[in-house]
């Protein structure tokens, strides 16, 4: 059902906004988060890459946990606002935008995020699915 907001956390992270109808309406892609580390850890000479996982605090003690704070927090942040935005351009309610998460990354920032309602790990493997069904006699 819709509408929709389809957040995918793979190579780049993406946004597909579906309509109430359940049409396709656009979208929005951004860096991933694999990529945004990798650049950092090449650009910047003091920054190696580091173990992806929450840390303590948002203000961080040290350039590691610096590191997570703003990849995870950061991350989160940047999906809350476009989402906000896609809600408001989709629905005259954008409460009844339904968001969900997918994508190998996704649970870096399931917790973080306050505008993520669902995870389904498995979103294009249940669409090939319905896509197959539907056009098998």
């Amino acid at each position: 059902g819709g509408p929709a907001i389809v957040v995918d956390f793979g190579t780049a992270t993406t946004f597909d906004a579906v309509s109430s109808k359940g049409e396709y309406v656009g979208g929005a892609i951004a860096p991933g988060i694999e990529i945004s580390i990798d650049a950092l850890s090449v650009r910047g000479a003091q920054l190696h890459k580091i173990e992806l996982v929450r840390p303590r605090n948002v203000i961080a003690k040290n350039t590691v946990e610096a590191l997570q704070s703003g990849i995870i927090f950061g991350f989160a942040g940047q999906v809350d606002g476009i989402v906000e935005r896609m809600s408001e351009e989709l629905s005259e309610d954008p409460d009844e935008v339904t968001v969900i998460a997918t994508g190998g990354l996704a649970p870096l920032v399931l917790e973080e995020s306050r505008s993520i309602d669902a995870f389904e790990p498995w979103l294009t493997l249940i669409g090939l699915r319905l896509i197959y069904e539907r056009n098998t006699p």
